[in-house]
């Protein structure tokens, strides 16, 4: 089985792979059917959650650059403004900072006036003489001090704290206790409709991890209803084709390829998966007769997939038969990095088969698919949105 680099889990699709519940017995048995993401989530791993509200930290290393807000058209003058920004307080006395544009290096002599956003600076260290345009690229690329100096200003950061819901899904089938007991050329329809009811029950969470937005109604109340984020509300990075490219709804090979190297994989891993609408397919289809031989990767993790090469990183692409179903969705694609997204579970409450349900004077049988869950982002960075992608040229 070829596998896919950081989707390892807790288990593996092989013939000994006994699911626990209802949610990895139908991954199991469908994992290209209509809940991919399920499948590669039931893989990736599964969290349970003591709480319907779960949090996590995110964190990262600051990007510590700045923008110059004003030109300077003195070599001498030592006072810079710069665009407000959080990565001010970085510059601390002894900070170098480098000017991306001149090739200017700079070092600063007190720490950043963060309330008039100026920093105040030792200019055109090296003997050198450049004036400062606005918007110029400025990044912090180090520290000096004098020889015997004492420790320098203490800078930290701290993670940001994000959140979502567990959402409870409900399925129902019910059969009264004449067709239960009425034969039929297609087989029970007690048991057939229980395995629709599954497929269905399956579907409306897949819709759920990619259409849902997080929410909470009567919240205060003992019955609140919860809804739980899904991909497209919480993935920040978007790409519309509509507006972001030279033609109108249109992408080329070439700023495809781009896109990929120098925005989609730079952060995260160097493996993402990419579910995509039926147009965008066609496209890369329409690339790779000109260009580049797709590679099959059959049956990773139950789910195949068609691997697409660039310097920076491989999209494994899939199209989502749900993005034949919903309207918009052919022209889209959503890239994620496995590594960031997982799948929580209220303790105890996985989905499962309630069984006998039904009122005590109703004749025939009542039974329920129910299930708590919802999708945890660590990161939205790595993940990628692209839309209106109706063409290639």
């Amino acid at each position: 089985m070829a596998a896919i680099s950081g989707l390892r889990g807790t288990g593996q699709f092989t013939t000994d792979f006994r699911p626990t519940n209802y949610r990895e017995l139908f991954t199991l048995l469908e994992p290209n059917g209509s809940a991919p993401l399920q499948a590669l989530l039931s893989m990736a791993g599964s969290e349970s959650t003591d709480d319907p509200k779960y949090n996590h930290f995110r964190d990262e290393l600051p990007d510590r650059k700045l923008q110059v807000n004003g030109a300077v058209a003195s070599a001498t003058t030592t006072t810079v403004t710069v665009d407000a920004s959080d990565d001010e307080a970085f510059v601390i006395p002894g900070t170098i900072i480098y000017n991306t544009v001149t090739g200017e290096i700079m070092r600063a002599t007190a720490a950043a006036n963060t309330a008039n956003h100026q920093l105040t600076l030792e200019r055109n260290i090296g003997g050198t003489t450049h004036q400062i345009a606005d918007d110029s690229g400025l990044i912090i690329a180090g520290f000096a001090d004098i020889e015997g100096g004492s420790a320098p200003t203490a800078v930290s950061f701290d993670p940001t704290t994000d959140f979502n819901f567990t959402q409870i899904f409900k399925t129902a089938v019910q059969v009264s206790g004449t067709l239960q007991n009425t034969y039929l050329r297609t087989g029970d329809k007690e048991q057939e409709s229980l395995t629709k009811a599954l497929k269905m029950h399956m579907s409306d969470i897949e819709r759920a991890m990619f259409f849902g937005k997080r929410h909470i109604a009567n919240g205060t109340s003992a019955s609140p209803t919860r809804y739980t984020g899904g991909l497209l509300s919480q993935i920040t990075n978007v790409s519309d084709a509509a507006s972001g490219f030279a033609a109108a709804n249109t992408i080329t090979e070439k700023e495809f390829d781009r896109l990929l190297i120098e925005s989609i994989f730079q952060y995260g891993g160097s493996e993402k998966v990419m579910f995509a609408g039926a147009r965008v397919i066609s496209n890369l289809m329409e690339i790779g007769k000109n260009r580049w031989q797709p590679t099959q990767v059959d049956n990773a993790y139950g789910v195949s997939f068609t691997r697409y090469t660039t310097y920076a990183g491989d999209l494994l692409v899939q199209m989502h038969p749900m993005f034949r179903q919903v309207p918009n969705m052919e022209k889209t694609a959503v890239i994620l990095d496995m590594n960031e997204i997982s799948y929580k579970y209220m303790a105890g409450r996985d989905t499962q088969l309630m069984r006998n349900i039904e009122a005590p004077d109703f004749d025939g049988v009542k039974h329920m698919y129910q299930s708590e869950c919802g999708l945890e982002m660590l990161q939205s960075k790595p993940h990628w949105v692209i839309k209106n992608w109706n063409a290639v040229t």
